[in-house]
This record gives C-alpha cells, sequence and structure tokens, in this order.
C-alpha cells in the first residue's frame, strides 16, 4: 500500500484568490504557503493539488498557461525548499465556450476524478489521507472520497463558513485559520490515531 496523501485546493489556499489566474503576474503564494507544503514532506504525506480551472473550458486562457502557472508555482515552492508531488487539475465546464473541454465530467470539483486520478497514478493510501481547501465543494469532495476535510479561512473560506456552511449537509473536520495551521492539525491528526 501506498502513502497517505493530502489533496490541497490550489487558488485561495496555496496561492491569493484573484478571480481567474489569465496571467503568471496573477499568481502570488500565501504567506506560510510553502512552510505548510515543507511539514507535509517532512512528514511523509504525499503532497498533491487538486484545482478546477474552468477558465480553459470558458475561454478565458489556453491550457498552456494553466502549466505554466503551474511551473511557477512549483519553482517558488522549490525556492522555500517545498515540493509537490502531483498536480491534478479539471479544465472542463458544462456551459463552456471552447468545445472539447464544454462537458460533463467526473473530475470537476466537488467530483471525485481527480483523487481518483491521483489515488491510481501515485498508488495513494486513501485511508489516511485528507483534503484541504477554501470553498464548500472542497469539504463536498473530500466526504464524497471517504477522507476528513479541513476548511481554511483565506481566499474563499470565511465567506463560505460564514454564508454558505450553515445551508450545506457537510461539515469540515476542522477549520483552520491558513494551510500552515491546517497542516499542523493533520499531522497531530495523525499522531494522535496512531497511538
Amino acid at each position: 500500500m501506498g502513502r497517505p496523501a493530502v489533496f490541497i485546493d490550489r487558488d485561495g489556499t496555496i496561492n491569493e484568490q484573484m478571480g481567474y489566474i489569465n496571467h503568471p503576474s496573477r499568481f502570488v503564494l500565501l504567506p506560510r504557503a510553502a512552510e505548510a507544503i515543507r511539514a507535509l514532506n517532512r512528514s511523509g504525506f504525499a503532497t498533491i493539488v487538486v484545482s478546477n480551472q474552468s477558465g480553459v473550458a470558458r475561454g478565458y486562457f489556453p491550457m498552456e498557461l494553466v502549466h505554466e502557472v503551474h511551473d511557477l508555482m512549483e519553482n517558488l515552492l522549490s525556492k522555500e525548499g517545498a515540493r509537490l508531488d502531483g498536480i491534478f487539475f479539471c479544465p472542463h465546464h458544462l456551459q463552456g465556450v471552447v468545445p472539447e473541454y464544454a462537458i460533463s465530467c467526473d473530475c470537476r470539483k466537488p467530483g471525485t476524478g481527480l483523487i481518483k486520478q491521483a489515488r491510481d497514478e501515485l498508488d495513494i493510501d486513501m485511508t489516511g489521507s485528507y483534503a484541504i481547501g477554501d470553498r464548500c465543494q472542497d469539504l463536498e469532495m473530500a466526504r464524497r472520497a471517504g477522507l476528513e476535510g479541513v476548511l481554511v479561512l483565506t481566499g474563499y473560506g470565511r465567506g463560505e463558513r460564514e454564508y454558505i456552511l450553515p445551508g450545506e449537509s457537510v461539515r469540515p473536520a476542522y477549520v483552520a485559520e491558513d494551510l500552515l495551521e491546517a497542516v499542523r492539525w493533520i499531522i497531530d491528526s495523525r499522531k494522535q490515531k496512531k497511538t
């Protein structure tokens, strides 16, 4: 069996929520994000980004830009000693204007297609895995995949907690100020489960 993973949303969780990142200059790492990912690296978790990028289907930017932004993210993290084990994203949206991406899919969160893809490609032990994000759809994806979901209050998190979450059936296992606090809770939680 492989190692456990932490599946992390991108926009609003690792980097500043800017709406659509339609140019690399709009990609800004959040404070302490690299520190959080370094802590996961040291703790033996696979660190995997799972992200909806419907701007491709909507025609806001080409697929190449998503890869360029991800290269930038990996380079910025690497400069701070942090490493991602995988990046999986959904470029689809049913109401898109780019025909090849204007489809219904199971990879768009809260669907679990990205998690399944990562699990199969990277040999992930799902029993000890978690998900972190700033939206209720991240929590719902976690629930559907049988994972504990952590809500961060960066990005859309505060508004989601106050206005959206009360009307949802899903609940976070933990609410964290940011990615680092979420990671610390996950590491502590795993230690407690082992004792």
